[in-house]
């Protein structure tokens, strides 16, 4: 019978997803430029503005590490829940209630010693995403919800719980009844990398410090906190017992039971760190960019993460690589908004357009097609087969 098929590999291809990953992007510009060019403008024009603001002006790294700070530390967290087959979705949420809970920090316990008062608010942080996510574990555990379902609906729940605070009890009254918060002290803001003002007044000349200000831009030391995770996470799975269970009870779980592994607690533990993670994110984005919480602060980063995780096929440096690819087109997205005045609801098409582009193409790197009928290639034998 005529037809083509999907022929599962025996072994994902490794080197050759390099190339699948350029083909899938260059195949997404195309599409981004078609419908450019359908909204009256110009196409390969739009996608080189698209590219150069991504990645073609000194300022532009600045912008790129920002917005990989959150990217990174959210996908760190969703890597490791996928690693144990846990499908976490909700770091979008996650994210929102550890920002929350940072806020609360901040605003019950405004006595503290300074020293005290960034730890704290980033260890409340960690904490409520933690607890958060944990929700949606216990949730599988004891009912056994799809944590599919339970994380994606508690992002909702999350977002709608900052609304209710931003728009109630924890609106700045001073702030013209805009819907933000107060303020945040100075010991609770986390200062960006290069602070001009500082080392004009320490003698560095005003060249270097505009040149090195438009290199840094926003970008704040967060991304320390982004080296630190991605060490201690490497380190866990490579190195630690821990890891060895959770790389072991992920491949089969049933077999880790077998084994003495605790499956039930591995998972609480992943959910847990994801949520951790993405608390901390929340936050030291509210802190750094922000300085106060307001409802943009939910920016899409959690489900930006599950993409970046399955594109580095949960590895932590690949993680790192993607985190700064897909940073740069969120920057050269909002770079051609701008420029070409389009609108905020397309310039998220675009952006979405090139996500699931980028991530459908990744199914090569696991299957080939064949012709049905056709003997399959040695490099297929035994595989897994889907139809047409």
């Amino acid at each position: 019978m005529n037809g083509w098929q999907l022929i599962r590999r025996t072994e994902p291809r490794e080197w050759g997803s390099v190339a699948v990953f350029a083909t899938a992007f260059a195949v997404s510009l195309a599409i981004c430029a078609l419908l450019l060019q359908v909204q009256g403008h110009n196409g390969a024009g739009g996608v080189w503005l698209l590219l150069k603001g991504g990645f073609g002006h000194v300022y532009s790294y600045g912008e790129i590490l920002l917005k990989a700070i959150p990217i990174f530390l959210c996908s760190l967290g969703v890597a490791l829940c996928f690693r144990l087959q846990v499908w976490n979705i909700g770091a979008e949420g996650q994210y929102v209630i550890g920002t929350l809970g940072g806020c609360w920090f901040v605003l019950n316990f405004p006595g503290l010693p300074a020293w005290l008062v960034l730890p704290g608010t980033l260890a409340a942080a960690m904490l409520s995403g933690g607890i958060w996510a944990g929700l949606a574990a216990l949730l599988r555990q004891r009912w056994g919800m799809n944590e599919i379902i339970s994380t994606l609906m508690l992002n909702y729940i999350g977002i709608e719980i900052l609304n209710h605070l931003i728009y109630g009890s924890w609106r700045d009254p001073a702030a013209m009844n805009q819907a933000v918060g107060p303020y945040f002290p100075p010991a609770a803001v986390i200062g960006r990398i290069w602070d001009s003002d500082f080392w004009l007044k320490h003698g560095v000349s005003e060249g270097t410090a505009d040149f090195f200000f438009q290199f840094f831009g926003r970008a704040h030391w967060g991304v320390l906190s982004c080296i630190l995770a991605g060490l201690l996470c490497s380190f866990l799975l490579r190195k630690s017992r821990l890891g060895y269970e959770i790389t072991a009870a992920g491949s089969n779980p049933r077999a880790a039971r077998t084994a003495g592994i605790s499956y039930n607690r591995l998972v609480i533990l992943v959910m847990f760190l994801c949520g951790a993670l993405a608390g901390l994110a929340g936050f030291q984005e509210c802190s750094a960019n922000l300085e106060r919480l307001e409802p943009n602060i939910v920016m899409g980063y959690g489900y930006t993460a599950v993409v970046v995780a399955w594109l580095a096929r949960l590895r932590i440096m690949r993680i790192a690589l993607f985190t700064l690819v897909l940073a740069g087109l969120r920057f050269g997205v909002e770079n051609i908004e701008q420029d070409l005045q389009i609108s905020h609801a397309f310039a998220n098409t675009l952006e979405g357009i090139i996500l699931i582009t980028v991530l459908a193409g990744q199914l090569f790197n696991d299957y080939k097609i064949s012709r049905k009928g056709r003997p399959a290639a040695s490099g297929a034998t035994g595989g897994e087969e889907r139809g047409s």
